[in-house]
């Protein structure tokens, strides 16, 4: 009898299933079965999988009908397994080295519990592997073994089937299964920490998550219903604790669980809120522990409310809370109070040390990663100004996005605080944080990331739903930092000037980013619009709306499919959505590709031969090539109401209109489809438009901002 059972469950994995059974099999560690189970596999992985049975004794196939899904392969290898631990892995993830004897050394030196508890690394696609946080809180938890029971930390670790070792036995004699849906596995990770008498643990990272990119078409659920599902599956939960009195003392903790998860699934619901609502307060009803009381005050009120059935309250509170987004977001002060502190005397300690004159910090957007202006700037100034070295702050969750060669430090790491105190020039199209203190002979250049057609800065203290309760003395101490404000045209310099009122000197160079959109040729624009899958003869519109602060998701206000359905086959919509919305998630097609994911809007540009948008900035940008951009506006009367905004896009005069203009989706493909997106009138419009915005388009801008901050030139400026 084998001492571990791993059971593989195997569908559309051609790619990936021989490196993971190569994982598994090639582990010093012996004395195993792997049960790979295949539903349908229409690739051919399940033939992959008969090849490995056929040379190795230690592999069992199993053919499912098509259809069976994850839950049905892994109960069917559950059933067959003869182990004394289960182990389940997905066909696309790895075992790391060692891990097979690392655990089955654990679980001997634990004494054999019901469960073993191990971590795991998460690995983005094209990206580098990484620690997860399951595997920080393994780390923080006692080598036991622990008793299960009022264990609520054992619930933090990732709720997953494929990171434990299950007893057998206990798998067999609690008749432990994978329910349906996309949340039977999270149930039955619940299950197995709810019924084990003994956890052990081992903060060693055993398997290595491996994210697959997504293929539209491929998901059997939207978002909408898998949340739906939810409710059901939490419900199977607790009936399953409801069979089994012993477990009285987990009913509380697994209640408290659905309660925030059912919460946290609300916004995710669009469409049928109210039968959602419903069907969570039916689910407190039902299963609320006897004495269990939810929080009171401010913490336990949205809680309450969707426990309580109360769809209308909860609407009305949404609706408050969403001019104080921004507060949410806010770090809980008590809770990282000692860490700040710690930090504040480090950085305190690097700032009494003399500045590095050749050291550079250049961050963009948030520390989401290398772009935008500041990464041009950094490109010319290793060309430029090579003795000035640039380190790049990257935020934690966005290491695996930093090209090779580039150096970064993450916030709050000691590398950080010590880059921040001594590095002489600081490079960023957003404000760096608060808690940055600006030294004498620190030279801080603030890039901007867009042209403006709405209001900015103290402009937005007119417009509530714009300021996002933003604070504007805070807002001007982080403006006095500023040295430098880079401009893209006198357009921006004027605006900038009223909107972030300072000391820095306007810096009128045009953009660095859009460099490229002068420099290109045409083998480049070739070769991105063959990475974007874009056809010879192809026309490619690039589809690119703008946030709106007062939408929590991104919404097409175009109809694509009507749209690509009328100007036809021979056109292609590129859509990126705004990257405050974390992607379009719209359905694939033919003529349809979902770019918000893409990390170089210059190239999605270079790419399109028309640009359509509603008030994005992105049109300033476009411009530089000069060709046609369509305004799509259906809501412009509220977006100039509610947002605000400095000019009037729509009027049609010289210098304010770029082309052509629609406001509903047939008024746009008719535009595509009499030719007057391209047409002599809107040409006009279009010179016009780039006189005004894109006076400096000359490929030099980043050479100027290198030559005047870098290295003192003062005739770099045009």
């Amino acid at each position: 009898m084998p001492r571990l059972s791993v059971i593989i469950p195997v569908r559309r994995a051609r790619g990936s299933l021989r490196e993971c059974l190569e994982s598994v099999l090639s582990q010093p560690f012996t004395d195993i079965e792997v049960i790979g189970v295949a539903d349908g596999a229409p690739d051919g992985s399940g033939l992959l999988l008969d090849e490995f049975a056929a040379r190795d004794d230690r592999v069992q196939a199993i053919h499912l009908p098509d259809g069976a899904g994850p839950q049905g392969c892994r109960n069917a290898g559950a059933e067959r397994a003869v182990g004394d631990y289960l182990l389940f892995l997905d066909a696309h993830f790895v075992l790391l080295p060692g891990a097979l004897g690392a655990v089955a050394g654990r679980l001997v030196d634990a004494g054999e519990p019901d469960l073993l508890l191990f971590g795991h690394h998460k690995r983005p696609f094209r990206g580098r592997p990484r620690p997860s946080r399951s595997l920080e809180r393994l780390g923080g938890l006692s080598d036991g073994p622990l008793a299960a029971p009022g264990q609520s930390a054992l619930l933090d670790i990732a709720p997953v089937s494929w990171n434990r070792a299950v007893r057998r036995t206990l798998h067999e004699g609690e008749k432990l299964a994978f329910g349906p849906g996309r949340h039977g596995e999270r149930v039955y990770a619940l299950q197995t920490v709810a019924v084990a008498e003994s956890v052990a643990v081992l903060p060693t990272a055993c398997v290595e998550h491996r994210r697959q990119r997504y293929l539209p078409g491929l998901g059997d659920e939207t978002p909408e219903a898998e949340t739906a599902e939810l409710v059901d599956a939490y419900a199977g939960l607790m009936e399953f604790l409801r069979e089994r009195p012993r477990l009285l003392a987990v009913q509380p903790l697994l209640f408290e669980r659905a309660v925030q998860e059912l919460l946290a699934g609300y916004p995710a619901v669009t469409r049928r809120r109210r039968r959602y609502v419903r069907s969570v307060a039916a689910f407190h009803r039902t299963y609320r522990p006897a004495g269990h009381r939810l929080p009171g005050g401010a913490r336990g009120l949205r809680p309450r409310l969707i426990g309580g059935g109360r769809y209308a309250l909860l609407g009305a509170l949404d609706t408050a809370l969403a001019v104080r987004r921004g507060l949410r977001a806010a770090p809980d002060a008590v809770r990282d109070r000692a860490k700040r502190s710690l930090s504040r005397r480090y950085y305190w300690y690097w700032r009494k040390l003399p500045l590095d004159r050749g050291l550079a910090v250049y961050a963009a957007y948030w520390n989401r990663g290398v772009s935008c202006n500041p990464e041009a700037v950094f490109r010319k100034a290793q060309e430029l100004a090579p003795g000035v070295r640039g380190v790049w702050v990257v935020s934690k969750n966005q290491v695996d996005s930093v090209p090779e060669g580039i150096d970064y430090v993450v916030p709050g790491t000691r590398r950080y605080w010590a880059t921040m105190a001594r590095a002489t020039y600081f490079f960023n199209n957003v404000n760096f944080p608060d808690h940055v203190v600006k030294r004498p002979g620190q030279v801080h250049v603030m890039t901007h990331h867009g042209t403006p057609l709405k209001i900015m800065g103290l402009d937005q203290q007119d417009y509530p739903a714009a300021a996002q309760g933003l604070n504007f003395d805070r807002l001007l101490k982080r403006v006095d930092r500023w040295d430098w404000s880079i401009s893209a045209n006198p357009h921006s310099t004027e605006v900038w000037a009223r909107a972030y009122p300072g000391a820095a000197r306007s810096l009128e160079t045009g953009y660095p980013r859009n460099d490229v959109l002068a420099s290109a040729t045409d083998e480049q624009v070739r070769a991105v619009r063959e990475a974007l899958g874009i056809k010879p003869g192809q026309r490619a519109v690039l589809y690119a709306p703008t946030h709106r602060d007062y939408e929590a998701a991104f919404t097409s206000r175009l109809d694509l499919e009507r749209f690509c359905a009328s100007v036809g086959p021979d056109t292609v919509v590129m859509v990126r959505a705004h990257y405050f919305y974390g992607g379009a998630k719209l359905p694939g097609g033919p003529s349809v590709i979902d770019v918000s994911e893409h990390p170089r809007i210059e190239d999605l540009c270079l790419a399109a031969d028309a640009l359509i948008t509603d008030y994005s900035s992105v049109m300033f940008d476009y411009a530089h090539l000069n060709r046609p951009i369509v305004v799509h506006a259906p809501d412009w009367e509220t977006y100039r109401t509610v947002r605000g905004v400095v000019f009037d896009l729509l009027s049609g005069r010289p210098g304010e209109t770029p082309g052509a203009v629609a406001t509903t989706t047939e008024e746009l493909a008719r535009v595509f489809n009499d030719g007057s997106w391209d047409s002599p009138a809107n040409r006009e419009l279009l010179a016009a438009f780039r006189a005004r915005f894109c006076p400096y388009d000359d490929g030099r801008a980043a050479e100027r901002v290198v030559r005047r901050v870098l290295l003192g030139e003062e005739s770099a400026t045009v």
